[in-house]
């Protein structure tokens, strides 16, 4: 398991009964999480004085109970800043346990001696991109929801790349890779953080299992000649990162060559010392 264990903003207080108590900097937040199958371990002291509760609806969705946090409010993660914003379906704008990636892949684009340019598929609202970035890589940020890629545009701004030379597009993520490859144009490294299910600008349909070896089949033909990484996560249970390795190794390590693993992601819990699975993901990197 890959454990981000490096974070000073975010903490994993306690973990039972299906739910996460988290420290975001200064607030605490309790939400929903179907991995957390364990009961009766919820020991913590914050867990009576949370600031929000997410709760789930019978009738689908859910919403922030017993909230006292401001709309929104910023974390930290080394030199990287992030807006949070609590929305619908528990989610805050921000995937902690990506972290552990982010480390990865900036290690590698700072080690590579040579300009490299990025291509973030679903990038949602941007983490990915600020850390690429902030390594020194030129980024294609691509997500179909306008609101997400204003919000990456913001972080981006609190992170002080706002002149960073990142690119933002809203678009269907598929349809842009065919695009590219019409132009002839060529990306170093690719990462993509594809939904379970999701529907483009114009009602394109997305389910992963379904799309995902066609869509990394494209992404591997835009990649330049001499890449650096191909990244994939998925949140997916039906989705396992042995797969999305077998995927890569047969489309980019079959033509490239180079290192392939997978393996789960994972949050230490504070209170028990334990790690919590939180998605999975699967890399390629170049040996050279």
């Amino acid at each position: 398991m890959w454990v981000a264990d490096n974070w000073k903003d975010y903490e994993l207080l306690d973990a039972s009964d299906g739910e996460r108590l988290e420290r975001w900097d200064r607030y605490i937040l309790i939400r929903p999480d179907p991995q957390i199958i364990w009961k009766g371990c919820a020991t913590h002291k914050a867990w009576k004085n949370a600031d929000a509760v997410y709760k789930r609806s019978s009738k689908g969705g859910g919403e922030w109970t017993k909230s006292n946090i401001p709309e929104q409010w910023t974390v930290s993660y080394n030199d990287l800043k992030f807006n949070l914003k609590p929305m619908g379906f528990k989610h805050t704008g921000l995937f902690p346990e990506q972290a552990v990636n982010w480390d990865w892949f900036s290690d590698l684009i700072k080690r590579a001696g040579r300009p490299i340019k990025v291509l973030n598929l679903f990038a949602y609202t941007g983490g990915a991109t600020l850390a690429a970035a902030s390594a020194g890589a030129s980024v294609v940020h691509v997500d179909a929801s306008k609101g997400m890629v204003a919000q990456a545009k913001l972080n981006a701004a609190c992170s002080g790349l706002e002149n960073a030379p990142i690119r933002y597009i809203v678009d269907d993520c598929k349809k842009f890779v065919e695009r590219e490859i019409r132009r002839g144009n060529r990306y170093d490294a690719i990462i993509m953080d594809p939904p379970s299910y999701g529907r483009g600008p114009s009602g394109e349909i997305w389910k992963i299992e379904d799309s995902v070896h066609e869509l990394v089949t494209l992404a591997s033909q835009i990649l330049s000649d001499d890449p650096l990484f191909f990244l994939i996560n998925s949140y997916t249970t039906g989705l396992s990162a042995a797969a999305m390795q077998y995927i890569l190794g047969i489309t980019v390590a079959k033509k490239h060559g180079g290192y392939l693993e997978s393996g789960e992601l994972g949050l230490p819990v504070t209170r028990t010392a334990l790690c919590i699975p939180c998605g999975a993901s699967a890399r390629w990197q170049s040996n050279k």
